[in-house]
């Protein structure tokens, strides 16, 4: 598949020299004690330096993990941050700007913010109001902390949305393309008792609206080949990875493999997350599964795929908040290395993404940094740069 990597524009000032030491340092492979990143020109410039060049700001890391920048596919808080309560929506650019502050907070540097096109369901996941908020992201871009971009989910069953997905692709808007199908009977829900109880209890659908809902998703689900065909194409051509959704067999692994997949979200079992890995996709699963410790809609547990060696990215999902306790909680509950966790977040959805830019603390590489205190055992980004830059310092010498 080929990928494009684009470089965002994101308001800061000049990045300075930085000469990061003391530090404990999360590298592809291993990781070091006591040691020190030069940052140069946005870009890392060596690991472990012998001596910093006149000019470079020095950063004391003692007690801190510098690891890549994390790297979240996957992430609904947007739409929350759009819409808080059912029907009570707030103005776009003011949206965006918490969203973005919150994922500098969280440690992640770059976003793809899952917006879900799906005109059959009610809220934020309409089709124009989708569109808005994708459009709205690039337009804060400028103004923002960290890179933000448009992970477009296409419901399947939807036969309005292809012209909307075409545009935002055609004109760089969506960076990042899933197809879901939340017809009941496969998937995340189950059966009809399953999808009626979600839409119920997110909408507060009435039974007569939740009728109409499901007759037209079974209805419509006979033209969804066709149309995942055509946004697969245009998404091919504009180099946009792919990936597919809550995946439930063999078969189905099989299926999206032949439109172009090079991602398998949220498979529901383990037979189906070890079919996806065989046929090359990377698969992701959601952090807040694993600090739950179980999944809320009764899938596979995301530490088990990780202990069964399914899994190859964690994603924020609902809170990006839970990505980076987390990942640092797996070396102990899953026996891997700190380095094998931290890729999970980092390198690995770099990789799926098609950002080979980043995602490594390697020379050369985007100076995506983030540095980590532990307050009373829960892990925190102290310090996170974006390209270089500042973009949060919290200040934990206190704790």
């Amino acid at each position: 598949m080929t990928t494009s990597t684009t470089t965002s524009s994101i308001a800061h000032h000049a990045a300075p020299m930085l000469y990061l030491t003391h530090a404990r340092v999360v590298l592809a492979d291993t990781t070091l004690d006591d040691a020190a990143v030069l940052v140069a020109d946005g870009r890392i410039e060596a690991i472990c330096p012998s001596a910093a060049p006149a000019g470079a700001r020095e950063i004391d890391l003692t007690g801190r993990i510098l690891m890549p920048g994390m790297i979240d596919l996957h992430c609904d808080a947007l739409e929350k941050e759009v819409e808080p309560r059912p029907g009570v929506h707030f103005p776009l650019d003011f949206a965006c700007a918490q969203a973005d502050k919150r994922n500098a907070a969280a440690g992640i540097t770059t976003v793809f913010h899952a917006l879900s096109f799906a005109n059959h369901e009610l809220g934020v996941r309409n089709n124009a109001f989708a569109a808005d908020i994708a459009r709205a992201v690039t337009a804060w871009q400028p103004h923002a902390l960290v890179d933000n971009r448009v992970h477009a989910r296409y419901e399947v069953t939807d036969e309005s949305a292809p012209p909307f997905l075409v545009d935002l692709l055609q004109q760089g808007q969506a960076h990042l393309v899933s197809f879901m199908d939340h017809t009941p009977g496969q998937g995340q829900f189950k059966d009809v008792t399953a999808f009626r109880s979600y839409l119920a209890r997110s909408y507060k659908t009435s039974e007569a609206e939740l009728d109409a809902i499901v007759a037209r998703k079974q209805a419509a689900a006979l033209g969804a080949a066709e149309r995942i065909a055509q946004v697969a194409q245009v998404a091919r051509e504009r180099g946009v990875a792919v990936a597919s959704h809550d995946d439930d067999s063999p078969e189905k692994v099989e299926a999206v493999v032949a439109f172009g997949a090079a991602i398998s979200e949220f498979p529901v079992n383990l037979a189906t997350a070890r079919a996806a890995r065989a046929q090359g996709l990377a698969t992701l699963f959601g952090a807040p599964n694993v600090l739950r410790g179980k999944s809320q809609s009764g899938s596979m547990r995301a530490l088990d795929a990780v202990l069964e060696g399914v899994a190859d990215c964690l994603c924020g999902d609902y809170s990006p908040a839970a990505l980076l306790p987390s990942v640092l909680r797996l070396p102990e509950l899953a026996g891997i290395g700190l380095h094998e966790a931290v890729a999970l977040v980092t390198a690995n959805p770099a990789r799926a993404a098609g950002l080979h830019d980043r995602g490594r603390i390697a020379s050369g590489l985007r100076a995506d940094l983030i540095a980590v205190k532990a307050l009373g055992g829960l892990p925190q980004a102290e310090y996170v740069w974006v390209h270089g830059a500042p973009a949060l310092s919290a200040h934990f010498d206190h704790a």
